[in-house]
């Protein structure tokens, strides 16, 4: 086989397993809570259980990183830990008491929170090997997100709530068989090369790169949580909300798909500078109130607002990470990130209440801090990401 051939096999695959992942994502997000109400779960204990896998995720991601990195074992652990994923949710689809669903939920946390860490460290080790961008590859996550949830949608119709959660568990077989395909890594670094953990933490060019993407990312905290209901407030009707959603992700795979396209200027601190404006631009727009035909224009946004902010961290990590840690360099970043989006969703949710729209003013705000931390990393001499 041609290395070329090799290159594509090993893109399928990877490519498969972002498409199962974000199809349990599509599916767990908008019908878990619902499974939960059907279990008798009160709005205030179903919000508990929703913020488990925050809580988790400290411990769980850099155990499993730093894991994986020791023993240079991605792909073993990605498979182990869909595979605890996989019966995790078929326990949870046993628990019926309050204590049990958060036990079960807990355990199911723990195995899943460090794939997504763990894919894109796998990812961006494998594709750079072949030459390959890792844009194109993760497109196929969010296409499958929109299809996983619209799929659900159809699908909740004709089960009852108590029964969903097997939806779930049947996308995490799907996610743990395409782990299974996944071709093995070469192998890097000699545990005696390695650099020891904490060589990143003390890294301040890593450490502002990392904070400039959780804050820019952190930034979508209220449109995340309440777009929907302003837009519904605004009389826009079901259809067209998930029409917004959509073209919002859509921009996004149109950034992946071009990637390996983009020419040398879109450089991980630009495309992180690209991130924050977009975001300062697209939330300072959002707190005026825009008429509903300016919404598909500031949804295109997302594309700069998350896709591009994203993909300069991602490339970051992968070419600033010291040999052997690239999945520890890419936890670090996952609990960075999921801490500063727990924050803004918290602080969001009051000042929803209190200032309706103007709102997104906090998160243009917490975008340019964002944007701050991009131009720092520039000053400290950031040799990887000019």
């Amino acid at each position: 086989m041609t290395p070329s051939g090799i290159g594509l096999g090993f893109a399928a695959r990877l490519s498969a397993l972002y498409a199962a992942l974000f199809v349990l994502s599509g599916v767990q997000l908008p019908f878990f809570p619902v499974w939960l109400k059907a279990k008798g779960l009160d709005a205030a204990t179903i919000g508990l259980v929703l913020a488990v896998p925050m809580v988790v995720r400290v411990a769980a991601i850099p155990f499993a990183t730093r894991a994986a990195d020791r023993r240079d074992a991605l792909r073993a652990t990605i498979v182990l830990a869909c595979a605890f994923s996989v019966a995790g949710f078929a326990l949870l689809g046993f628990a019926d008491s309050v204590p049990a669903i958060f036990a079960a939920y807990a355990l199911v946390s723990l195995a899943f929170t460090p794939i997504m860490p763990l894919t894109d460290a796998y990812a961006l080790k494998g594709l750079a090997a072949r030459g390959r961008a890792y844009g194109p590859v993760r497109l196929w996550g969010s296409a499958s997100f929109i299809l996983g949830t619209f799929a659900a949608g159809f699908a909740a119709d004709a089960f009852a709530p108590r029964h969903l959660i097997w939806l779930i568990v049947g996308a995490a077989v799907l996610m743990a068989v395409t782990a299974l395909t996944l071709a093995p890594l070469a192998g890097g670094a000699a545990p005696a090369e390695q650099a020891p953990p904490r060589r990143l933490l003390g890294d301040r060019t890593f450490l502002a790169v990392v904070a400039a993407a959780s804050l820019i990312q952190a930034s979508h905290a209220v449109y995340y949580g309440f777009s929907a209901l302003a837009w519904r407030a605004q009389g826009l009707d079901g259809a067209a909300i998930a029409a917004l959603w959509a073209l919002g992700v859509i921009a996004e795979i149109v950034l992946f798909a071009v990637q390996a396209r983009l020419p040398p200027f879109f450089t991980p601190l630009r495309l992180l500078t690209i991130g924050a404006l977009g975001g300062a631009l697209r939330w300072t727009a959002m707190a005026f109130d825009p008429p509903a035909a300016a919404l598909p224009v500031l949804q295109i946004l997302h594309a700069a607002s998350f896709g591009a902010s994203h993909l300069g961290a991602l490339i970051f990590i992968a070419r600033h990470a010291p040999p052997g840690q690239a999945a520890t360099a890419q936890g670090y970043y996952a609990i960075a990130g999921g801490l500063a989006m727990a924050g803004a969703t918290a602080l969001s949710g009051w000042l929803y209440a209190g200032f309706g729209l103007r709102a997104y003013g906090a998160m243009a705000l917490m975008a340019v801090a964002g944007g701050a931390c991009a131009v720092v990393t520039s000053r400290i001499g950031a040799v990887a990401v000019r």
